[in-house]
């Protein structure tokens, strides 16, 4: 089998746009399309639906995806051990939560660009563990950063590589702002039966999936009396626009506050102990030199305080 093909069938998949996948592949839209056709003809399924909104894969073609990726995964080693002392090149693509792909990666991808210019770095949304999974299983990114305390899915290895603080925050007019005297020291828990009216307010929360708002809804819900209101958004700038319209608290990682503290347009209220960040990969898939060099760099930048991007 031509793997020329499979490596189409991969990056369609991962880009879903023959206009996208060509671009990358520096091939002609046309070509993509006839690659696909002619591999979808040799295995005699299908493996894409073409909608307007792009190329979706089939069931069949999502399960062939994984497949595929070990065969390039092979072809890539092959090549590597016969050319030892190349210098490290290729794509890397790196799939990472909200909150690091905004506030943490960009710094830190210009710099690994600037330093290893032959690797090409890309950056892909994940949202959870089991999402990460997916993505690493079948080739769409090859590492992942999570914010979660751990995450148990055997054919994954993940490493702790750093910690994010978290903080309960509030706009300064906030009732319990102008109550609180003596904000809490990093990583002291917080004891939320002391705070009156916890019944009257309002929480914005990241959706289910994140790992801190899953514990601390968990932990509000189970206060004494009537529970709190708790709404739960996808992007971290929808929780903390309400937060600063004086709508209610939030929970969220320091970082994606901190012009904002810095500014005085937030004010926190209870330091929360960190989230640790996880780096995922797939255990049974080859790591390309490219990928483990951007894998140490990443370590070093995050145990840097992230200074280095």
């Amino acid at each position: 089998m031509d793997t020329r093909l499979l490596r189409t069938f991969t990056t369609l998949a991962r880009t879903g746009s023959f206009t996208a996948a060509a671009a990358e592949l520096h091939l002609a839209q046309s070509t993509v399309t006839v690659q696909i056709r002619a591999l979808e003809k040799d295995l005699r399924v299908r493996l894409f639906d073409r909608l307007p909104s792009g190329a979706v894969l089939t069931d069949t073609g999502a399960r062939l995806l994984e497949r595929a990726q070990h065969v390039l995964d092979a072809e890539d080693r092959l090549h590597h051990e016969a050319h030892t002392a190349a210098p490290i090149e290729g794509s890397v693509t790196l799939g990472a939560s909200e909150s690091l792909c905004a506030y943490r990666l960009p710094l830190a991808v210009a710099a690994l660009s600037r330093d290893l210019p032959t690797v090409e770095i890309h950056m892909r949304a994940v949202g959870s563990p089991s999402e990460a999974s997916e993505q690493l299983s079948s080739g769409r990114v090859d590492v992942s950063l999570l914010l979660e305390s751990r995450v148990d899915i055997p054919h994954l290895e993940t490493e702790v590589i750093g910690h994010e603080p978290l903080a309960l925050v509030a706009a300064p007019g906030h009732s319990w702002v102008e109550a609180e005297t003596s904000p809490r020291h990093p990583g002291e828990q917080v004891d939320l039966g002391e705070l009156a009216e916890l019944n009257e307010q309002t929480f914005f929360l990241l959706e289910e999936g994140c790992c801190y708002s899953d514990d601390f809804a968990r932990q509000l819900l189970a206060t004494p009396g009537e529970p709190p209101r708790i709404t739960r958004f996808g992007s971290i700038e929808a929780v903390r626009a309400c937060v600063e319209a004086g709508l209610g608290l939030a929970l969220l990682p320091v970082v994606s506050v901190a012009a904002d503290l810095a500014s005085d347009r937030l004010r926190t209220l209870r330091n929360f102990p960190e989230v640790p960040i996880l780096m995922l990969r797939h255990r049974s898939r080859w790591t390309s030199p490219a990928a483990q060099t951007v894998m140490a760099r990443l370590r070093r930048l995050a145990a840097e305080g992230w200074v280095g991007g």
